[in-house]
């Protein structure tokens, strides 16, 4: 899901830049009253205007939205899933128990050949 969102997200961010790359400055208007402005596009005369702001705002707004997921995602990581996951640590192991103190004398209880 996460490689899914930065995609969208990268593809938005080109788009985007290429609208706003695409559209006149409000200095092309004078162009235009002189002979080289955009009446025989695609679009018509202010056809153009009007496609490329409504899809550099829907640009826009994917831009913002996938941002806005990017950001809830890293900040909720999700656990981890995997069968290992579940299985417990192994506890470190117990050091053994010291031995337990002879209080009979040890040359009686040992067959020591004299």
């Amino acid at each position: 899901m996460e490689t899914l969102v930065w995609v969208v997200h990268l593809l938005t961010a080109v788009v985007l830049i290429g609208l706003v790359l695409m559209q006149h400055g409000k200095g092309a208007d004078m162009g235009a009253a002189f002979g080289t402005g955009s009446a025989g596009s695609l679009f018509g005369s202010s056809g153009s205007a009007n496609f490329l702001s409504r899809s550099t705002a829907v640009a826009a707004a994917l831009f913002f939205v996938t941002s806005l997921s990017l950001t809830y995602i890293y900040s909720h990581p999700a656990q981890q899933q995997g069968v290992m996951d579940k299985v417990n640590p192994v506890a470190a192991p117990a050091t053994p128990a010291a031995p337990a103190a002879n209080t009979a004398d040890d040359s009686k209880s040992r067959d020591i050949p004299k």
